[in-house]
């Protein structure tokens, strides 16, 4: 007797039985609701009264949830005697600013290493994989002084443009780029009379969508949450980062705001990741695959 397939939406599924699929979702619960715990645990504790805060053990929950750890945190802020959107304009233009620069810079460098053949490819892409096992603090001392001498010191110029230069992002998108970018489509478009950089633009970029779109994300991130910089020094040009981490650096006294800061930091990240969600679980499922 032929064994009955199972279809799932009119389309036949032969990889896994009922049973495996529940005991996967199970699992994939589990870790979800395991990965979820510490976000939840950040806004629980900043809707905590002060009372609250320092039960121990600590506790998941609220008894007596309320809204003045925000409050007091916006006090503070409006007591500084520089203004707090003057905070929020600086992490803004330097978290634009600098992940469009990175995705410009990584995406066009990435294209010429993955699909223009030049003397020396190999040899550049191979010094790229040993940058990524050097941290800022190692190159801090030769950043600052090549800083220094361009006259970039207590600038934007001085967190941007580094930020423009993140190998890591250069590898990503050389790493989509010969993945989902065939040469044969390149090819074509050059037959056809496109320049390179049309070629670029109008084919490659929107075959690597999750890839730039990954960028994005973990870019921003990183420059949304930079602090104090060695290379900024005056108070106008810090981040909120900064600011928040200053005001909250009172003690026991301030911890409640300290955890409101947390929440209202974390806000905007993860917004810019619900937006490119589903391009992120694309680019997770494909990156490993070649055509």
């Amino acid at each position: 007797m032929a064994k009955k397939l199972r279809t799932r939406k009119h389309e036949v599924v032969l990889n896994r039985s009922v049973g495996g699929d529940v005991g996967i979702t199970i699992v994939l619960t589990i870790f979800g609701l395991f990965m979820f715990l510490p976000m939840y645990y950040t806004v629980i504790q900043a809707l905590k009264p002060m009372n609250e805060l320092f039960y121990f053990p600590p506790r998941f929950y609220v008894i007596h949830p309320t809204f003045d750890n925000f409050k007091d945190l916006f006090n503070l802020m409006s007591d500084s005697w520089v203004p707090f959107s003057r905070y929020i304009f600086n992490t803004v233009l330097i978290s634009v600013g600098g992940t469009f620069g990175n995705l410009c810079l990584a995406s066009i460098c990435a294209y010429a290493l993955a699909k223009i053949d030049f003397p020396g490819a190999k040899q550049f892409f191979w010094l790229i994989q040993k940058s990524l096992m050097f941290t800022a603090t190692v190159t801090g001392i030769v950043n600052f002084i090549t800083l220094s001498m361009l006259g970039w010191i207590d600038t934007y110029l001085a967190i941007i443009v580094p930020a423009w230069c993140s190998t890591l992002g250069l590898y990503l998108m050389k790493q989509f780029m010969e993945s989902n970018v065939t040469t044969e489509v390149l090819e074509s478009a050059r037959l056809d009379g496109a320049s390179e950089l049309r070629t670029f633009w109008s084919i490659a970029m929107p075959m690597v969508k999750p890839g730039w779109l990954t960028l994005i994300v973990y870019s921003f991130q990183g420059l949304w949450n930079a602090g104090a910089s060695t290379f900024i020094y005056s108070e106008q040009l810090k981040t909120l980062n900064y600011a928040i981490s200053q005001i909250t650096a009172g003690g026991i006294a301030r911890s409640g705001a300290s955890a409101a800061a947390t929440v209202v930091m974390m806000i905007v990240p993860i917004l810019v990741f619900v937006v490119s969600q589903s391009n992120i679980i694309e680019t997770m499922g494909s990156s490993g695959m070649k055509d």
